[in-house]
């Protein structure tokens, strides 16, 4: 084995040029992989993130109602008596804060816009989320304004500054048409576009009376650590909750079905970079093992004839096929995991390139990527075992041949 071992080596040796150009090629397919899947695995958890802390906390309390015809977000079936739903939850370990969704057209100057317009408490809103920390003009909410908070795409859209008036048309939740005449505290730039392209936000007290609510509210927001296991966490609070009849709870995954679809086609980019991985793999290295076959053609006649088994043969061009592959894998990789510390460590701000852009993912601006060990484990040896892999049909194809013609072959 040794010997086989050696014997390989020095054949590599002799043909360093057409090694390394193949290596090459394998490294540069690994460093796209690992990029890639590094960039993608970043972008997901960012998400993540942004959708728990700018969108829909670690889930929603809902009636059952509100939930089936979510789109329309319909005031009429909002919850009567939230402070019963917040006393079924007190020892659960989550915290939770009021709000009031409903759609409204927002008017300014000549035109206007539909909006998803959203009614907080500010005193508890900012232990759940971290709209507070985004706003780049004017100032965050307060009790007892008569104020709005805007998404800054939204802003730019309706052409309106902190401290002009708009007027938000919409339906209380007895279906009157209502008009709120209100002035722009601030504009929030949030990492998730999905806040800052058609969102306001209004005080809770203030929607209250003016769309009758009269102490009712569209959804409870629960936070909790994200330690805890989720799945779990929502069993309790279904079974706190199963006491009122008509509520329910959903996690931020059941709220965010369009990201989690962008998640899975992800997985299944991954899959099409490794399989374009393999391609070059498949062709760099078959090429290389044909020529080196075919240029030893005599050597391995004489081989043959000195009683060198087929067996030792084929293992030699298989250990030639894995230098090569080992090589490939380790520059690969080696280049791909200072790629991907760049992307970890710095991103990638692709604000100039995206602009307002909607890709799916909640994350604007600077892209950062995030360490995925079975990924790069996974590269490296793919990397190796598919070199050799495809040097079995070369060389296969060379011992076919009977050692007369072998020896007489030019």
């Amino acid at each position: 084995m040794r010997f086989l071992i050696s014997l390989a080596w020095k054949n590599l040796s002799r043909y360093r040029r057409r090694t390394m150009i193949t290596a090459g090629a394998l490294a540069v397919g690994l460093v796209f992989f690992i990029f890639m899947d590094g960039w993608l695995q970043g972008a997901e958890r960012e998400s993540e993130r942004n959708i728990i802390w700018y969108e829909s906390g670690s889930a929603k309390v809902t009636t059952v109602e509100y939930l089936e015809d979510l789109k329309s977000m319909p005031l009429k079936h909002a919850i009567d008596d939230p402070a019963a739903v917040e006393g079924v939850l007190e020892g659960t370990g989550v915290t939770s804060t009021r709000r009031t969704v409903f759609a409204g057209e927002i008017f300014h100057g000549e035109g206007s816009l539909y909006a998803k317009v959203i009614a907080l408490d500010p005193g508890t809103d900012e232990n759940i989320y971290k709209l507070s920390e985004t706003v780049t003009q004017g100032r965050y909410l307060q009790p007892g304004d008569q104020g709005v908070l805007l998404g800054d795409w939204l802003a730019q859209d309706l052409g309106v500054e902190v401290g002009e008036e708009i007027i938000i048309r919409t339906r209380t939740r007895f279906g009157a048409f209502q008009t709120l005449d209100l002035i722009v505290t601030g504009v929030l730039n949030s990492p998730n576009p999905v806040i800052n392209k058609g969102t306001a936000f209004i005080p809770l007290s203030l929607a209250d009376e003016a769309l009758e609510m009269d102490g009712a509210v569209t959804e409870l927001t629960l936070y909790f650590p994200e330690w805890q296991n989720p799945e779990d966490k929502i069993r309790i609070i279904e079974d706190r909750l199963s006491s009122i009849p008509g509520i329910t709870v959903q996690s931020w995954k059941d709220l965010a079905q369009d990201f989690l679809m962008i998640a899975q086609a992800k997985s299944a980019g991954s899959s099409i970079l490794l399989v374009l991985v393999f391609i070059i793999a498949a062709v760099g290295i078959s090429n290389t093992m044909l020529m080196a076959v075919y240029e030893r053609v005599r050597e391995i006649g004489m081989m043959r004839a000195m009683g060198m088994k087929d067996g030792a043969i084929r293992a030699t061009f298989l250990f030639e096929a894995g230098g090569i592959g080992l090589l490939g894998a380790a520059i690969g990789v080696g280049l791909g995991v200072i790629v991907n510390w760049l992307m970890v460590t710095r991103g990638i701000n692709m604000m100039a390139l995206m602009g307002r852009m909607d890709i799916g993912y909640r994350v604007t601006g600077i892209f950062y990527g995030a360490w995925h060990p079975q990924a790069i484990v996974g590269g490296f040896v793919f990397g190796v075992i598919a070199a050799m892999l495809f040097s079995i049909i070369p060389s296969s194809r060379a011992l076919k041949m009977e050692i007369t013609d072998c020896l007489r072959y030019e």
